[in-house]
């Protein structure tokens, strides 16, 4: 059985990668089960998606924690211990990076035994990464030598089917250009062996004493806690306010924004970059297109170069 595990952002399009390569498997006569991970949607967050392939009915449910292939299609993923990237893995296990470092640079910062490789990260425009799942799709496909290319067009149109032909297009250039760059590598992967129920060990399980309920109650202290958990730390998009173009309207922003993260000085409104989570619904909402989205990555670099200057 073949067991693959994609991990990416909100926003990245694992859930949607799992899917396509699983129609894929399916197209080729496997059976298959497909499924993402995550908690409440939220963009930037990690997320994980699976795909477990067969010829013969799988018994197997649940989370996948032993991989045969991995997926990273966000780099900055793998040190993140919440993110789970490396669970399972093996020397049996392939690792494919969505990353600007080369392939020995990685072994080398993870001491992994495993193959890996790496997909050259897509441009720094993060907008663009909505096709980064396709790309990582395509990659996957040919590491696994048991997709061609004709299932692997035919399952991009047949999932990405409802949002037109120009997304599909430019999702396909991007597959089919990663499934030609791994040709070198193509059957890399190899399926692991099926898990007998016969030979279950519990996992090594930490024992908590318990105690008393006065001791270990939930118990709230302060109020307005919350502002401690920055959830800004996730967001790849910055939404930035022009505040030449801003009418001072201030409730449309401040009203729309899921996480109260935009307050209003008298009449002019200031993001709360600590808890931002980049979701870009004020991007959407603000009448007079006075906020702006620029890659996270480019803003931190722009708040430097401000900072060495003043």
């Amino acid at each position: 059985m073949y067991r693959i595990r994609f991990h990416g952002r909100g926003g990245q399009g694992m859930k949607t990668a799992s899917q396509i390569l699983g129609t894929a498997f399916f197209l080729e006569g496997y059976e298959v089960q497909d499924a993402p991970r995550y908690g409440a949607e939220r963009r930037g967050a990690p997320i994980f998606a699976y795909v477990r392939a067969d010829m013969q009915p799988i018994n197997e449910r649940g989370i996948i924690t032993n991989p045969d292939l991995v997926i990273v299609a966000d780099d900055s993923l793998v040190p993140v211990p919440a993110a789970g990237v490396l669970t399972g893995m093996d020397e049996h296990t392939v690792l494919l990076i969505n990353s600007d470092e080369s392939t020995e640079t990685w072994k080398h910062r993870l001491n992994l035994s495993c193959r890996v490789f790496t997909l050259p990260a897509e441009a720094e425009d993060r907008a663009e990464l909505r096709f980064i799942g396709a790309t990582c799709t395509g990659a996957a496909a040919r590491l696994l030598g048991k997709i061609s290319r004709d299932a692997l067009q035919q399952a991009i149109k047949q999932e990405l089917a409802e949002l037109g032909d120009a997304v599909i297009d430019k999702n396909l250039d991007r597959a089919l250009d990663a499934f030609d760059r791994m040709q070198e590598h193509e059957g890399c992967v190899r399926s692991g062996a099926q898990v007998n129920a016969e030979d279950y060990s519990k996992p090594a399980w930490i024992d908590l004493p318990f105690e008393e309920a006065r001791v270990s109650a939930p118990d709230i202290h302060a109020s307005a806690n919350s502002v401690e958990v920055r959830t800004g730390l996730w967001r790849t998009l910055r939404p930035v306010i022009d505040y030449e173009r801003c009418n001072n309207c201030w409730w449309v922003c401040s009203t729309f924004c899921p996480d109260g993260a935009i307050k209003v000085n008298g009449q002019t409104p200031e993001i709360d970059y600590n808890h931002c989570k980049g979701c870009m619904v004020c991007v959407a909402q603000c009448p007079p297109h006075a906020i702006e989205a620029i890659p996270e990555q480019l803003a931190r670099q722009q708040d430097s170069e401000q900072e060495a200057s003043s």
